[in-house]
């Protein structure tokens, strides 16, 4: 199969923002006299919306509406801030994105993280490379695992679904894939394990971001 498009998760795929998250989440609920996490446990945290964020990091007994709209202002405000600070491409990253780029393979982001986040980080931090569209999550699309935006990508790449290799380093991120019928590809290096991609549908797993040319 000649695969001619890729589209990324961000998170824990492309960019390794795990610190920075976990930071601002911390300081957030730290505003909130709640207890804080370590950061590998927002590797959990993350992957299905912001709300979602929320409940998992909240305590129990306060995820009452008012309590998460609260925590979730925190966390964008300290966002703002921090999204910088420890946030980097993963190595091999720039080597992969070149050597697509060089095959002339199309690229696009899908990520669940909220748009505005999205478009800004993908502007600072992969600006040497091309990737339209970059899709975050907004109020007009449903979020992964909801293929809708995936496949709306691949309409905009004018190509078949079954023509697009899909990495992302989550379940959610499998199930996406296999939903819009693109061959899903588990990133070994992020957030999640590999028994956790196999169960949701990953097609093959890459233990480094230069393995995912030799499936084209």
């Amino acid at each position: 199969m000649k695969y001619t498009g890729v589209v990324f998760d961000l998170d824990g795929t492309l960019l390794d923002t795990i610190a920075d998250i976990a930071a601002s989440a911390n300081i957030a609920l730290g505003r909130m006299g709640f207890p804080q996490h370590q950061t590998r446990a927002y590797k959990y945290f993350v992957g299905n919306g912001r709300e979602m964020m929320a409940l998992r990091a909240l305590p129990n007994d306060h995820r009452d509406e008012a309590t998460v709209d609260a925590f979730l202002r925190y966390i964008e405000e300290e966002y703002a801030r921090h999204w910088g600070d420890a946030t980097l491409p993963y190595d091999g990253i720039p080597e992969l994105l070149d050597a697509l780029t060089a095959r002339g393979i199309s690229m696009a982001v899908l990520s669940n993280k909220p748009h505005n986040f999205t478009e800004l980080i993908v502007s600072k931090l992969l600006a040497l490379w091309w990737f339209a569209p970059v899709v975050g999550a907004m109020p007009s699309v449903p979020m992964k695992p909801d293929p809708t935006a995936a496949l709306q990508i691949a309409r905009q790449f004018n190509m078949p679904p079954g023509d697009l290799l899909y990495v992302g380093d989550s379940g959610v991120d499998m199930i996406t894939a296999v939903s819009a019928g693109m061959f899903a590809v588990g990133a070994l290096w992020g957030f999640r394990t590999a028994d956790e991609l196999l169960s949701s549908g990953a097609q093959a797993l890459i233990d480094t971001p230069t393995d995912l040319l030799s499936l084209l």
